[in-house]
């Protein structure tokens, strides 16, 4: 998609504070640091549309991002950063939550992981949680330019099977440094949206 028009909607911490829209969304969801600023800003066209932030966990609010007038992109706070306390992720999990269970705007979830890595606990258990409400999901592997082109296929297919994956096209490998994942993610968004 070509993407020209993009403005920042709102940001909310409650429910009452979403946008009074009939807009189609796709959330964004992953742990804290993954680089879900820069895919954001890439998938946007955009060089700074979302904050990126040298402390990881620093998002604590949903943000809206309204895309060609078509849809919104809605940034989640991440979760799983070790370096906050129980109180602070019980409260971010509850505004995740809170958005992912009540919007019937929501029409993708787009699970942000490291490539790099196998995933976390935070990881399985968002994963279980996607697989049980039912939610249309992609998974989008970030950090792809930090490893071997070869290896990136690799790394794809032993995620698979550590998600027990067995559809087509819902694992992409992702880098906005080798211009990679924007394309397919697209595809996927548009394909839901229409």
């Amino acid at each position: 998609m070509i993407v020209n028009n993009v403005r920042f909607v709102i940001t909310a911490v409650k429910q009452e504070q979403y946008p009074k829209s009939d807009l189609m969304e796709v959330a964004f969801v992953g742990r804290s640091n993954l680089g879900k600023s820069t895919l954001l800003n890439y998938m946007a066209n955009r060089k700074s549309i979302a904050r990126i932030s040298s402390t990881p966990g620093k998002t604590r609010e949903i943000n809206f991002y309204n895309i060609e007038e078509k849809l919104h992109f809605v940034d989640l706070p991440g979760y799983g950063y070790a370096k906050v306390s129980k109180e602070k992720k019980s409260t971010w999990s509850e505004v995740i939550e809170t958005y992912l269970t009540t919007r019937e705007q929501l029409k993708l979830l787009v699970m942000i992981i490291d490539i790099r890595h196998d995933p976390t606990n935070d990881d399985m258990l968002m994963f279980d949680w996607i697989l049980a409400k039912g939610f249309n999901y992609v998974i989008v592997a970030t950090k792809a330019d930090k490893i071997k082109r070869s290896q990136i296929n690799i790394r794809l297919n032993e995620l698979k099977k550590d998600f027990n994956i067995e559809k087509e096209n819902v694992l992409i490998p992702f880098s906005s440094v080798l211009k990679l994942g924007r394309d397919e993610l697209w595809e996927i968004i548009m394909n839901q949206i229409i």
